[in-house]
């Protein structure tokens, strides 16, 4: 790969950290639920962004796997989560 696609996925590696350590701030000190929830999801999000980022950089493609299976693991628990917020009971 050229130096300046490297500098650019290591400078968007370094955001999407940056981003991750706000979202776990936001989990741990949420004012409410919903606050946290949303927070747990932003943070698949971007832990999603930060595997394809890696499988780029090492050129690997098991990282994408990884990234997609964490997606629909993802969505699932968001929903699960939110019904059970929403109901008070999961079934």
């Amino acid at each position: 790969m050229s130096a300046v696609l490297d500098l650019v996925l290591y400078l968007a590696l370094a955001i999407h950290l940056g981003l991750l350590a706000v979202c776990v701030w936001r989990v741990w000190r949420g004012e409410n639920v919903i606050d946290r929830l949303l927070g747990a999801d932003v943070f698949a999000t971007l832990v999603m962004a930060v595997l394809v980022l890696v499988a780029l950089l090492t050129l690997n493609s098991l990282y994408i796997d990884v990234a997609l299976a964490l997606a629909a693991l993802g969505f699932i628990g968001t929903i699960a989560l939110a019904k059970y917020i929403a109901d008070q009971q999961i079934f």
